[in-house]
């Protein structure tokens, strides 16, 4: 009874992962929302403290989001692309090696099952093993030598549009403010929803990190805060009247 009772409470206790549709695309999210926040708020207000026409804002600020957003987008895809394309590289030159030269590789393999820490006998066999099966042979050796995980999918395609989008509704957020108020109310509020935002973003990536959102929301405000200065000053600087 009472190991059917620890079980339970062990079953009761016990956290599955759970895959999300946001694994891989992380860093394509945050960066395009941080990004798309911190840029568009900065050259916004230059705009707007030098030329105090609504329109005018409203106008450089749809543009700025469109064009940064398709550039960004583009980069992240041509970026992943690039690596995408060195680890198939890297995976074809293994697999003629272990066409070639399989002894050596399945040797180089039981080395490093040795170096990870299992016995030698057992790591030999484990070898012998995985060297009967090409496929997997060339997982484990893409896995152990060359850190590259082989993808089902291309990563690139997904990988752009999320930075795109992301981009996009990051830069809404400091531009939204002057769809609605004259632009001297715009620009504090402009600021505070986007310091609001960047609060936010850290706090809601706990939701995969499993941090504390506060520390996690502070991290992403003091972080996308020192680039929001940078970019206020820089802004308020080149767009203030002579």
């Amino acid at each position: 009874m009472m190991m059917e009772r620890t079980y339970h409470n062990y079953q009761s206790n016990y956290i599955h992962h759970n895959p999300s549709p946001f694994d891989g695309v992380i860093r394509e999210i945050v960066f395009g929302v941080e990004d798309g926040m911190v840029s568009t708020l900065g050259a916004i207000t230059g705009i707007a403290v030098g030329s105090q026409e609504h329109s005018t804002v409203l106008l450089a600020g749809f543009v700025i989001i469109a064009v940064e957003s398709i550039s960004m987008g583009i980069g992240s895809y041509l970026s992943n692309r690039s690596e995408e394309e060195i680890e198939n590289r890297k995976l074809m030159e293994e697999k003629n090696e272990i066409e070639k030269y399989p002894s050596e590789e399945k040797e180089e393999l039981a080395q490093m099952y040795r170096d990870d820490g299992w016995p030698h006998a057992l790591a030999q066999d484990m070898a012998t093993v995985v060297s009967k099966d090409p496929d997997f042979m060339l997982r484990e050796m893409a896995l152990r030598e060359l850190k590259v995980f082989p993808k089902v999918t291309p990563y690139s395609p997904r990988g752009a549009m999320y930075m795109f989008v992301s981009y996009v509704g990051g830069g809404i957020i400091p531009l939204s403010a002057y769809l609605f108020l004259p632009i001297p109310q715009a620009i504090p509020v402009s600021v505070g929803i986007t310091l609001v935002g960047l609060f936010s973003l850290g706090a809601i990536t706990t939701k995969l990190t499993k941090e504390p959102f506060v520390r996690a929301g502070l991290r992403m405000l003091l972080v996308g805060g020192i680039a929001l200065v940078v970019g206020l000053v820089v802004g308020s600087v080149a767009g203030s009247p002579r």
